[in-house]
């Protein structure tokens, strides 16, 4: 994040803007409505500026920028014409230590100003730091046909009741969920629909029966949510949606990158990774985990990283939950298998290459693998290996020794579906010894199998190799 995104209270604070023009009206006519005392400091204001002196009271100053119009400012824009005056313009506010941001020169910028969706009191903001207003202002575009108007009528009403709620339901957890109930069930319908009255009957009613919950803690559930193999674009709706809604959440090294940044923030995490003959967590433990926290009333989110039930040891996490009387739900993702195939131009099964697939874990036991190669070496399947990377040798060797072609087309695949994947292609007799010197790091998957043959022609996710 290369920006620490705030919303200031500016009303009756002090700005200053140079200049004039359609950039110095825009910054003008936001911090008008936001209650701030502006001062134009420009020889003269312009068509646009003209138009919003109609409408509010400002300043303008019409003589030579000096560093005492910048007394007492919170903050200072920078739209003249002139660059000289804008650079005197940042050099005064250096000086005085004011916040300067100057239209089209993200250098010169303290702050940058986002494309604004007004739905007040509700906000949204969006904000590319200066690289491409255009496309910010494209995404405001598209939440002004999403975010209905009345969505700053439920945030008032919201905050009408925000004290009394506090007050009659102590319990936090109990709180967020109520909260929760509200601004997604039949209140917000009535509101949506203007019916304020009914809104505040209801609302009353609800909170009356919350209140009689007292402290206690509501019910805790678990839910188990596939995240895929890396990309976070792979997440399914539901995924998300108890991402947002969990307290706390269990994770391992195997999550993508910005997947976690998709979990409510204020929710708190905690790191049960895994890493090849270090186990910081037990399964067991893990387990234990889940059933304590849900016994604490918390919606606890286990982020798997593929799918919970495909080697994800989802099955024990959950026969654990349903011993001890723990609700739980289980959300399923994007195998790895299914995923780096598709990034890798890989198809596991294909008309003229393939009909039949099947998954193994490569991992092996007391330093032994334990495959059945007389199912696994068939002619027109395809084989995928999870966590084989540390037994490549011993698995493409069992294959040969069992009878396959040591010209088989293989296949491992780095980091698969995420910006730093690699896909190393060879056969039986050659995967090894590319791994080796590629430097392949886990995670990552081997296809074995003639569909392998057609990643050059069906490639098309640009991968780090």
């Amino acid at each position: 994040m290369d920006h620490l995104p705030i919303f200031l209270d500016m009303n009756g604070k002090r700005t200053l803007i140079v200049g004039s023009g359609v950039v110095a009206a825009r910054k003008a006519d936001l911090l008008l409505r936001a209650g701030s005392a502006v001062t134009i400091v420009a020889p003269e204001l312009g068509d646009e500026l003209s138009q919003l002196e109609m409408n509010y009271d400002f300043d303008h100053k019409t003589g030579a920028l000096c560093a005492e119009d910048l007394k007492d400012c919170m903050v200072v824009f920078g739209c003249s014409q002139d660059d000289a005056v804008n650079q005197q313009l940042c050099e005064y506010a250096a000086a005085a230590g004011i916040m300067v941001n100057v239209a089209d020169s993200t250098k010169n910028c303290d702050f940058t100003m986002p494309a604004v969706v007004d739905r007040t009191p509700l906000l949204i903001a969006i904000s590319t730091g200066g690289s491409s207003p255009l496309l910010s202002r494209m995404l405001k575009a598209r939440f002004e046909t999403t975010i209905p108007a009345a969505y700053g009528r439920l945030a008032e009403f919201a905050g009408s009741y925000r004290d009394k709620i506090k007050a009659m339901v102590p319990n936090l957890t109990r709180r967020r969920r109520f909260w929760e109930a509200m601004v997604s069930g039949p209140v917000a319908e009535h509101l949506f629909s203007s019916q304020v009255e009914e809104a505040e009957t209801l609302m009353d009613r609800l909170l009356t029966e919350a209140a009689k919950e007292g402290d206690k803690p509501p019910s805790g559930e678990v839910y188990l949510v596939g995240t895929g193999p890396g990309d976070p674009d792979l997440l399914t709706f539901r995924a998300l949606r108890l991402m947002q809604q969990a307290d706390v959440v269990l994770y391992d090294r195997l999550i993508g990158e910005g997947i976690l940044n998709l979990v409510r923030r204020d929710a708190e995490r905690v790191y049960v990774g895994k890493l090849p003959d270090d186990h910081s967590v037990p399964q067991e433990e893990i387990g234990k985990m889940l059933i304590r926290l849900a016994g604490e009333g918390k919606r606890v989110l286990r982020l798997k990283g593929g799918d919970p039930f495909v080697f994800g040891r989802g099955g024990e996490e959950i026969e654990a939950l349903s011993e001890n009387g723990i609700a739980f739900q289980v959300i399923p993702g994007v195998t790895a298998a299914v995923g780096c195939a598709s990034y890798s131009g890989i198809p596991l099964t294909h008309r003229d290459h393939a009909q039949s697939c099947v998954f193994v874990t490569g991992h092996e036991k007391d330093g032994k693998l334990n495959l059945n190669w007389k199912s696994l070496i068939q002619p027109r399947q395809t084989v995928v290996v999870y966590m084989g990377l540390s037994s490549m040798g011993a698995i493409t060797a069992g294959f040969v020794a069992n009878g396959a072609d040591p010209a088989t087309p293989a296949a491992v695949i780095e980091n698969g579906t995420r910006a730093r994947q690699r896909v190393i292609t060879g056969t039986l007799e050659s995967l090894k010894d590319k791994t080796e010197l590629a430097g392949v790091k886990s995670p990552a998957l081997i296809i074995i199998g003639s569909v392998v043959s057609l990643r050059d022609k069906l490639s098309w996710f640009a991968d780090k190799l």
